[in-house]
């Protein structure tokens, strides 16, 4: 497991009932480089209030290689950020 709170580039969509869905991310590597990840599926979500701010937390599971990987990403509604949490492989 490796976790890190980083602010990660994201594209998500959201739908016409407002639900919010990412669909794929951008994790910097310790090369500098950027890894590229197709989220597979949504395993849950959960809507957290931490310190004031309202945030969704989106545990996904994505596939890198040969390799099944969860990933924890927070989005923090007030900023309009997304932070990696977690990364599970």
């Amino acid at each position: 497991m490796e976790a890190r709170a980083c602010p990660v580039d994201v594209i998500a969509v959201c739908s016409a009932d407002g639900e919010l869905r990412p669909l794929r991310l951008r994790i910097p590597e310790a090369d500098q480089s950027l890894l590229r990840v197709d989220i597979d599926e949504i395993v849950s979500t959960n809507e957290v209030t931490f310190v004031g701010r309202e945030a969704t937390i989106f545990l996904c599971r994505a596939t890198i290689g040969q390799q099944r990987c969860f990933f924890e990403l927070k989005y923090v509604l007030r900023s309009h950020i997304w932070y990696l949490v977690r990364r599970i492989c």
